[in-house]
C-alpha cells in the first residue's frame, strides 16, 4: 500500500503560497496505481483519500502508520465508489458485486476488505473516502439507480448537472463520512457555483471522465482570498472547512464530493455570491 499524509492549514498561510505549494498541499495528483491501493491522509478532518486498482490480483486494505489501528476500519468507516469494470468487494468474507458508478458503505469494525475486478481485461477502479468512526452501521450497497438524484442549475449559466447522493442520510446511516457524484451535462462546464463554504466539515473532490487533454479549474480559497488549481483527469484535490470549492472544466466532466465532520446535514452550507468573490 502507498501512502502520503498531508498536514492540515491556515488561510492566512495559504494567501501567501505559490502555484507549487498549493498543489503540494492540496492537490492527490495519483489515485489509481496498477495492483496498489494508494492512499492519503489529510488532518483536514482526519480524511483518507484513496483507490485500489486490481488489475492482476485482488488487493486487501491495511492500516496505515497514520492510524495506528490493527486493522483499517478499527476506529472508522469507508465509502467506496467504483468507476470501472465490474468488481467485487468482500467485506469479512461477505461478496458485494459493484458495477460503474455504484457504491459501498462499509461501517466500523468490519477487519478484512478486498478489492478485484471481475474481468481483468475491464479492471475495476475503486474510489474511497474514510473518515473516523464512533458507532459501527451496517454494510450497504448502494447501485446508482437507488441515488437521491437531483437536476440543478441551467445551460444558460453553463453549470447544468446532476447530482447523485449515494451515501448519504436518508439512503444509508453513517457517523459523519457522505459521499456523491456529480454529473456536468454536455455544453456546461461549472460545478458548485455560486459557491459556499462550510466550518463544519472537510471535503474532498475528484475529478473523472475528463476527455484526454482536458483539465478541471479547481478554485479554492477564501471567498476574499481565492485561488485555483489546474487539475487532470483522476486527481482529487482537498477543501479545507473555510475554503470554496468549485471548478470549471475545459469541458463536461464528472467529480466525486466527499465530506466529513460536524454533522450529516447536506444542505448546511454558508453561501459565498458571486459577487463576493475577488
Amino acid at each position: 500500500m502507498i501512502t502520503e499524509f498531508r498536514y492540515g492549514s491556515h488561510p492566512n498561510d495559504v494567501r501567501h503560497y505559490l502555484t507549487e505549494s498549493l498543489r503540494q498541499e492540496f492537490l492527490i495528483d495519483k489515485i489509481f496505481i496498477e495492483d496498489e491501493i494508494s492512499v492519503t491522509y489529510t488532518l483536514n478532518d482526519r480524511l483518507i483519500c484513496g483507490g485500489a486498482y486490481p488489475m492482476s490480483k485482488s488487493l486487501t486494505l491495511s492500516p496505515t502508520q497514520d492510524t495506528k489501528s490493527e486493522y483499517f476500519l478499527e476506529r472508522r468507516e469507508i465509502g467506496i465508489i467504483n468507476l470501472g469494470g465490474s468488481g467485487t468487494i468482500s467485506v469479512d468474507g461477505v461478496n458485494y458485486v459493484l458495477d460503474q458508478k455504484d457504491a459501498l458503505y462499509i461501517g466500523k469494525g468490519n477487519k478484512t476488505v478486498r478489492f478485484s475486478s471481475d474481468n481483468p481485461n475491464v479492471p475495476a477502479k475503486f474510489y474511497f473516502n474514510s473518515s473516523p468512526a464512533h458507532m459501527s452501521y451496517p454494510t450497504v450497497l448502494v447501485k446508482k439507480s437507488d441515488a437521491d438524484q437531483v437536476t440543478l442549475g441551467s445551460i444558460e449559466y453553463s453549470n447544468e448537472r446532476k447530482i447523485n447522493k449515494l451515501i448519504i442520510q436518508g439512503i444509508v446511516q453513517t457517523c459523519q463520512l457522505q459521499m456523491g457524484l456529480t454529473e456536468i451535462n454536455t455544453g456546461s462546464v461549472w460545478n458548485t457555483m455560486p459557491p459556499h463554504t462550510h466550518t463544519r466539515r472537510s471535503e474532498l473532490y475528484f475529478y473523472f471522465d475528463l476527455p484526454q487533454d482536458n483539465s478541471v479549474c479547481h478554485f479554492m480559497g477564501l471567498p476574499s482570498e481565492t485561488r485555483h488549481i489546474w487539475v487532470k483527469n483522476e486527481q482529487a484535490v482537498i477543501s479545507p472547512s473555510w475554503s470554496i470549492h468549485a471548478g470549471a472544466g475545459t469541458s463536461n466532466y464528472s467529480f466525486i464530493w466527499g465530506m466529513a465532520g460536524e454533522n450529516l446535514d447536506y444542505s448546511d452550507m454558508d453561501a459565498a455570491p458571486i459577487h463576493s468573490l475577488m
